[in-house]
């Protein structure tokens, strides 16, 4: 998959941190909703960042406006520093009666909203929505233009994600965790001050702040992937001020971080029986035309060739076992992105390891010049946050490998150790698993997709069940989240919430 290709698979396809990054997790340091019968006041200590003045200029984008926010580093301690945020909206365009604003949110997390805002959902939302919303987005603190957290080089992000991340001995196990190693403590090098104040938490309450610096009573937002536990968050912490949200392929904040990494894996193996399914249907499969069983056979060979010989690319790299397993899982996000995978592992077949390679670097968001967004620096800082370590260190992996394997016996062996990379976190976690009941909030709108690689539907049904205000709405069908995807059942119930306050009715479902 080509996320520079596809503006909405952009979007929407950072709810996994990569197979070096344990990604999708969440947790928080709150579990408790305050009372929705009044809306809270503001503290006394964030009073005079409620009460700053935006100034909006041009973006340098047409149509679009840029800001900057200021919010305390630390809010236990709000005079102890500032944090400087980047905020940008498209005005409501019209006709009809303007709603509000509309706050976005693509997930990761370290996904760039504002990136997100400006190259999709500004110009690509439905013209009704954008006629009577301004469109706005903030980057979560840690991320893209809101002093990004910085890890490793370009030079050491290459070799981090080449490294083997299925080691067959001891020598190899020592090279993964030192490797994680490396990455933590490059991240505190560089990012040591804000690195303890980049959680769900502390984003969901800037975001408050946005909303009332905006002037709206209500929070109105569409978070997709992470952005649904980034969402759900700030309606646990403010349900009174919750409008009209939705959250698109919906993570479950109850589960602790193995849990979620397991069931990841699980939803990887049930995009890959799609995508096996419908190859070996096809005379040109490069994994066979005989079964999804003997497709998933011929795929490990494949990463079993690479791991034994990694080949070449094109370019200075080749394209090793994990480098491998990142384009293939990049690919399963969306099933437009299956054409293309077909033709990648055709190509590493030959020996030609450029097409497997192109998927994984859209994956990392590696530049051609060999630079790294942040991405995955903020997605690991986030993730580690936010819950306890999925493992407390490797002499631990081996023995839950059997149920990830379990859960796929294509991927889940990469995924177990891959669920290590917050052992040798610098600071520790703030947050634990609990449940979001946000009582008293206005109806919120669940989506799940049943073939969802990334968020697994039944995450989905849990926080519609948890949430004391949910509606779930599903889609039969592959791929990461639902909006925009191209059925009109999806996009006309969340439109019509988005335009009326109607929520879906109980129980709907689309293809």
């Amino acid at each position: 998959m080509n996320t520079r290709r596809s503006l909405r698979i952009l979007a929407t396809t950072l709810g996994i941190a990569g197979l070096l990054i344990s990604g999708c997790t969440s947790g928080s340091s709150t579990s408790a909703s305050p009372s929705a019968s009044s809306t809270p006041p503001v503290p006394a200590a964030l009073n005079s960042y409620y009460a700053q003045q935006l100034k909006w200029r041009d973006c340098g984008v047409e149509g679009f406006q840029c800001t900057t926010m200021k919010a305390p580093l630390d809010y236990k301690n709000p005079d102890s520093g500032d944090i400087k945020l980047a905020v940008s909206r498209k005005k409501a365009t019209g006709p009809g009666e303007r709603i509000g604003s509309l706050l976005v949110n693509p997930g990761g997390p370290g996904g760039s909203a504002i990136e997100y805002l400006q190259s999709y959902a500004a110009v690509g939302y439905p013209a009704q929505v954008r006629a009577r919303y301004d469109m706005v987005a903030i980057d979560p603190r840690g991320v893209a233009r809101s002093e990004p957290v910085v890890c490793l080089t370009g030079p050491q992000m290459d070799s981090y994600t080449e490294v083997d991340q299925t080691p067959d001995d001891a020598a190899e196990v020592t090279t993964l965790s030192g490797t994680y190693q490396q990455f933590a403590g490059g991240c505190e090098k560089r990012s040591g001050e804000i690195l303890p104040h980049v959680s769900t938490v502390e984003t969901a309450r800037d975001m408050d702040m946005l909303r009332s610096l905006l002037g709206d009573e209500k929070l109105n937002y569409v978070g997709a992937s992470y952005g649904t536990f980034l969402g759900a968050t700030y309606a646990g912490l403010f349900p009174a001020r919750v409008g009209r949200m939705v959250l698109d392929g919906a993570m479950d904040p109850s589960l602790t971080a193995i849990d979620l990494n397991r069931d990841q894996t699980a939803g990887f193996e049930t995009a890959f029986q799609a995508f096996a399914a419908d190859c070996v249907k096809k005379t040109d499969c490069p994994l066979g035309t005989t079964s999804t069983a003997d497709a998933a056979t011929r795929l490990k060979r494949l990463f079993a060739d690479l791991d034994a010989r990694p080949i070449a690319t094109g370019d200075s790299r080749r394209l090793t076992e994990s480098l491998g397993t990142t384009g293939v899982i990049a690919a399963m996000y969306d099933e437009s992105a299956w054409p293309q995978l077909r033709e990648a592992l055709a190509g590493a077949q030959k020996g030609d390891g450029s097409g497997l390679l192109s998927l994984s670097d859209s994956y990392y968001e590696r530049r051609p010049n060999g630079t790294y967004a942040n991405l995955m620096f903020a997605n690991a800082a986030v993730n580690c946050l936010d819950l306890p370590p999925a493992f407390a260190d490797a002499k631990a992996v081996p023995r839950a490998v059997p149920g990830f394997e379990k859960a796929s016996p294509v991927f889940g062996r990469a995924f177990a150790w891959a669920a290590l990379n917050c052992a040798h976190w610098p600071v520790p976690p703030t947050g634990t698993p609990h449940r979001i009941e946000a009582k008293g909030a206005a109806p919120i709108v669940v989506v799940g997709t049943t073939r969802d690689p990334a968020t697994p539907y039944k995450w989905a049904q849990s926080l519609a069940g948890q949430l004391s205000s949910g509606t779930l709405l599903t889609y039969q069908g592959d791929g990461h989240t639902a909006y925009g995807r191209g059925s009109d059942c999806i996009d006309t119930a969340i439109n019509t919430y988005l335009l009326e306050g109607t929520p879906p009715s109980k129980g709907k479902k689309c293809s």
